[in-house]
């Protein structure tokens, strides 16, 4: 894969899973999450959302895709995320997304590509990978997840990891779609009662994924903003100190944004 880091990429964090991304003259926004605080029943959890967005919808401008890694937890799809999905034109999910939402959802299976035109002209491609929400053999359980990895001629490639904790997952993409020039990592250590285990990446497996990406800056989002995430921007940071990666960290609270 081609790989263009003098491209500039813009990486803003509305909160929770939610962020969006400038790229190559289009805007795509991650996991849309747009409810003020409150509680939301989430299969058989409830999830808690402590914090509100940093900005609404309206306030986001033209945004050209959503990357919506999975619709059946309410922390990565809440009621206002899914009516904002009626006012974008483009929505790449999993395909049991799709059947659910229907055909405004294009779904998309692990390792699967499509391909959106950017302003230029120039193709500007978006890769279906494999996350496991959860440990192995939780799929039955959690229901499918994907990440996505977006990347074109002349463009760094971009890896959304969506609700994926396993570290073995990190390096199937490195070895398939690497160089990784800049990652969204989904973190947070999220937990749910129901499931006596780690949900998300931990704080301390973040830089790990760094090294296996090779990636030259990392984002960490959902991180913050619902109770059933375990860790936090704290605990990032300190991992990231104690790495030897932490020159890579760009750790943003909501309502902050940087150029990559």
């Amino acid at each position: 894969m081609s790989e263009a880091s003098h491209t500039p990429v813009r990486v803003e964090l509305i909160g929770g899973p939610t962020a969006v991304i400038d790229l190559g003259g289009l805007r795509f926004v991650t996991d849309p999450t747009f409810d003020a605080p409150g509680e939301h029943t989430s299969g058989t959890s409830t999830l808690t959302k402590l914090t509100g967005p940093s900005k609404l919808p309206h306030e986001l401008g033209p945004v050209d895709a959503v990357l919506l890694s999975h619709d059946q937890h309410a922390d990565n799809l809440d009621d206002a995320g899914r009516a904002f999905l009626d006012t974008v034109p483009r929505i790449f999910s999993t395909t049991a997304a799709a059947e659910r939402i229907g055909e405004v959802v294009t779904g998309l299976a692990p390792w699967q590509r499509t391909t959106i035109t950017r302003p230029n002209g120039d193709d500007l491609h978006i890769t279906a990978v494999p996350a496991v929400h959860g440990p192995d053999g939780s799929a039955a359980s959690t229901g499918p997840v994907i990440g996505f990895v977006l990347h074109g001629e002349e463009l760094p490639s971009v890896y959304v990891s969506g609700d994926n904790a396993s570290l073995r997952v990190v390096e199937e993409v490195a070895h398939h779609l690497g160089p990784i020039t800049y990652a969204l990592l989904f973190g947070g250590g999220a937990r749910v009662s129901r499931i006596d285990a780690y949900l998300t990446l931990t704080s301390d497996q973040l830089p790990a994924a760094t090294n296996i990406l090779a990636a030259k800056r990392v984002v960490p989002v959902h991180s913050e903003g619902w109770a059933h995430f375990t860790q936090d921007h704290d605990s990032v940071r300190r991992a990231f100190a104690a790495s030897d990666v932490d020159d890579r960290l760009v750790l943003l609270e909501p309502g902050e944004a940087a150029e990559l």
